[in-house]
């Protein structure tokens, strides 16, 4: 047993990086179709318009540094802009990897802030608070986009329960987590409940581990997470600069798209790009491909049919633009996550 252990701490981050590669692999092996209709499709762009991506893209990560650093700072936390920016970069190669519902984001969150001394629940309600505040201003973002709808006249019986239905889900399910939180004994029910389901889970792979995550030490993470959702609630104006980068994100993001619709010289309804986003993303949480693969793409196509946009315009720039978005994103975020590694590595040589 005793040189089974070893093996694998010896082996960890070889292990891991197979893993990764082979994660990689089946993203371009899902992606597969997308790369040929694109490439059929690159001579008909305006190349120029979709160098745009790179600015935008660029703030899209500024405004989530600024919005951590901001959610950081509330609970008495300083942390430098530069390692929240790379921070911010290898998250998200995690969450376009590791098909997970951004779960695997937030663990890997908190490992990533382990060396500035931040809990695990700590970085764990950063995190989750931030998906609340960009729920919550996507909320701004769809009003504006379906009041450009109703202005343009593209505002049929289906685009109003999508738009009704995405909103309702919104705000229920980020007003559930506050209720749920609110409450030390409610957020230790709810979670305890939930750990023990996922032990029992666990327990059909491991028979001889009826425990494998303890309730004890989750109990305790769980304290603790109250304990700082408590701290940014008696802060709720100090949450206005993080919730308007929350804001910015979303919109740098939309932007993206419609500055692909552009290169392909269509000039569609904003409002409906927006609302397709939203129902897009949201469905990618629950998505069991890396990046929503699949699901992302026929959602928003279809959701823009709906619209008014006609799927022989949509799907090109829908599969342009989750191309080149991720072209441009997750090398430099697997060459932040590899480096971070080899630096856990050497950590954990020196025993440090």
């Amino acid at each position: 047993m005793a040189e089974n252990n070893s093996f694998w701490r010896k082996r960890w981050k070889l292990i891991l990086n197979i893993v990764t590669i082979l994660a990689l692999v089946l993203l371009a092996y899902a992606i597969r179709g997308d790369l040929v209709d694109t490439l059929n499709n690159i001579k008909r762009v305006n190349a120029w318009l979709l160098l745009l991506l790179l600015p935008l893209q660029a703030l899209n990560y500024h405004a989530q540094t600024k919005l951590y650093q901001g959610m950081f700072k509330i609970v008495g936390n300083n942390l430098p802009y530069k390692f929240l920016y790379k921070a911010a970069l290898e998250l998200n190669f995690v969450n376009h990897v590791f098909p997970s519902g951004g779960a695997a984001g937030i663990s890997y969150f908190g490992l990533r802030l382990k060396t500035t001394e931040i809990t695990a629940a700590k970085a764990t309600l950063i995190q989750v608070m931030k998906l609340a505040l960009t729920f919550l201003s996507f909320e701004v973002l769809l009003m504006v986009g379906m009041l450009c709808l109703a202005a343009m006249g593209r505002v049929n019986n289906l685009t109003i329960l999508v738009g009704t239905a995405l909103s309702t889900l919104l705000l229920v399910g980020t007003f559930g987590f506050v209720y749920v939180v609110e409450s030390k004994s409610r957020i230790n029910n709810f979670f305890t409940g939930v750990t023990k389901v996922l032990n029992r889970l666990i327990q059909l792979v491991r028979p001889k581990h009826p425990e494998t995550i303890k309730i004890s030490k989750a109990r305790e993470v769980f304290n603790d997470f109250h304990d700082n959702y408590k701290q940014l609630r008696q802060s709720l104006p100090q949450l206005k600069a993080p919730f308007w980068w929350a804001l910015a994100m979303n919109l740098t993001e939309i932007l993206s798209i419609y500055v692909v619709f552009l290169a392909f010289n269509e000039f569609v309804n904003i409002g409906a790009v927006i609302l397709a986003y939203g129902v897009a993303n949201f469905a990618g949480l629950i998505s069991v491909l890396p990046g929503g693969v699949g699901i992302y793409e026929f959602l928003m196509t279809a959701v823009l049919a709906t619209a008014g946009v006609p799927a022989s315009v949509s799907l090109p720039v829908i599969i342009m633009y989750r191309v080149l978005s991720t072209l441009i994103q997750v090398p430099p975020g697997y060459y932040l996550y590899q480096k971070n590694l080899s630096s856990s590595q050497k950590r954990a040589v020196q025993g440090v």
